[in-house]
């Protein structure tokens, strides 16, 4: 049985291992490699530093070679109203815009009520013998008036740099009522385009537009020229 056994391992041993030709076969092509890399590795090195590499700070170029100037940035479509008046025009607060408003219906109020008084009258006071009174140091002397410094009123709903965006604007203004205009402009040297409303006779006027704006969610500012 002992040497049955014996004979049995010997089989089993034999089956796993690898025949001496194929164990000196793999020696020698693993020493012919690593000599092979030794001999060509300054070969190698120097292939693979002849690779392009990409540069973050490289321009494209036209069909015939010339570098193409990069993009700009974009700009920001809307400008700020502040930074595109002249000096004559002046932004209105609406603190001040309701306050001059209120001040002009007031004053229609009471000269509507001078003009009710005065039709409502029986004209100049009549002397006991019923003739009107003459005054014996003539007419009075005409009334000269003082020329008062005319000002207008403007909406400036929006401003941009493309007509495209200017006109769509115009288009919503129009969907409320009100009529708006496009005015090309310089500005600082860029050509802006600004959606404008007026001029209004008053600020009352003025403050009822822009209260229109507003109820269909159209921000705008109030403008006065000098």
């Amino acid at each position: 049985m002992a040497a049955r056994r014996g004979k049995n391992q010997a089989k089993r041993s034999g089956k796993s291992s690898l025949p001496g030709g194929a164990m000196v076969l793999i020696v020698v092509l693993a020493g012919a490699a690593a000599f092979g890399w030794w001999q060509f590795r300054d070969r190698f090195k120097s292939s693979a530093s002849n690779l392009p590499t990409p540069d973050p700070q490289a321009t494209a170029r036209g069909a015939n070679g010339e570098e193409l100037a990069p993009a700009p940035d974009r700009p920001k479509p809307k400008y700020d109203f502040y930074t595109l008046l002249p000096e004559k025009e002046v932004v209105i607060p609406d603190a001040e815009l309701d306050a001059q408003a209120q001040a002009e219906a007031a004053a229609r109020a009471k000269a509507a009520a001078q003009a009710s008084a005065q039709a409502s009258g029986t004209g100049a006071p009549a002397t006991d013998s019923g003739a009107p009174s003459l005054s014996l140091d003539g007419p009075a002397p005409a009334t000269v008036a003082t020329p008062t410094k005319v000002e207008r009123y403007l909406i400036q709903a929006g401003a941009f740099r493309g007509s495209a965006e200017a006109e769509a604007l115009k288009a919503k203004i129009a969907l409320t009522g009100e009529i708006a205009r496009v005015e090309v402009a310089q500005i600082n040297g860029n050509t802006v385009h600004r959606v404008r409303m007026g001029p209004y006779p008053d600020a009352s006027a003025l403050a009822a537009a822009k209260q229109a704006l507003a109820s269909h969610g159209i921000d705008a500012q109030a403008i006065k020229v000098k």
